[in-house]
């Protein structure tokens, strides 16, 4: 059983499936609210759903149809609702992963909350993280609680795999072998 989540996310999060849903608008669960429905620690930060980038127009109508307030930022990897004060990312153009037909049938359906939704499978999640990590953003925090809460799900010699491109991912492998939280038999460097 997962540890207490803030109600104030999963509401939002109840919000914002359902008019997705409802839309008939493919997305997943992703980020720490992802981790914790698999498991990990509760996360106070924000919503992250992925979706598909021909999708990201229509999302946007739907959920300011839903009294949302909505922003198209200069990114160009993800677009950006409010609920309140609560960030919600949906993402189309994460680095490493397609979000495609195939990405979003590899999700697992998970009850979050009691609404059963699809949420990105762990290696999916870490990959998206660890490609993230920069000189400019490297924070270990966050996928360093989710490998130890969770890391009998992971594949790690996958997630190894398709972040060796990555020095910050690399790293973080690293990390998790020398503090002895990848599991006996795994090879993440």
């Amino acid at each position: 059983m997962p540890a207490l989540q803030s109600p104030e996310l999963l509401d939002a999060l109840k919000v914002v499936a359902s008019a997705l849903r409802e839309a008939k608008i493919p997305f997943a669960l992703a980020g720490g609210l992802a981790a914790w429905a698999h498991g990990g620690p509760p996360t106070e930060h924000d919503i992250d759903l992925m979706i598909r980038d021909a999708d990201a127009e229509s999302a946007l109508a739907v959920l300011r149809d839903a009294g949302l307030r909505v922003e198209i930022p200069p990114e160009g990897w993800l677009v950006k609702a409010w609920s309140g004060d609560l960030l919600i990312d949906l993402i189309y153009g994460p680095k490493g992963i397609v979000v495609d037909d195939d990405f979003l049938d590899r999700c697992e359906t998970v009850s979050v909350a009691a609404v059963d939704m699809p949420v990105i499978s762990l290696d999916d999640l870490l990959v998206g993280k660890l490609l993230a990590l920069t000189e400019h953003n490297l924070d270990f925090g966050p996928p360093l609680e989710w490998a130890r809460a969770i890391r009998e799900q992971v594949d790690w010699d996958v997630v190894a795999a398709r972040t060796a491109e990555s020095p910050f991912a690399r790293t973080f492998l690293t990390m998790l072998d020398e503090l002895h939280v990848v599991p006996q038999g795994a090879e993440p460097s």
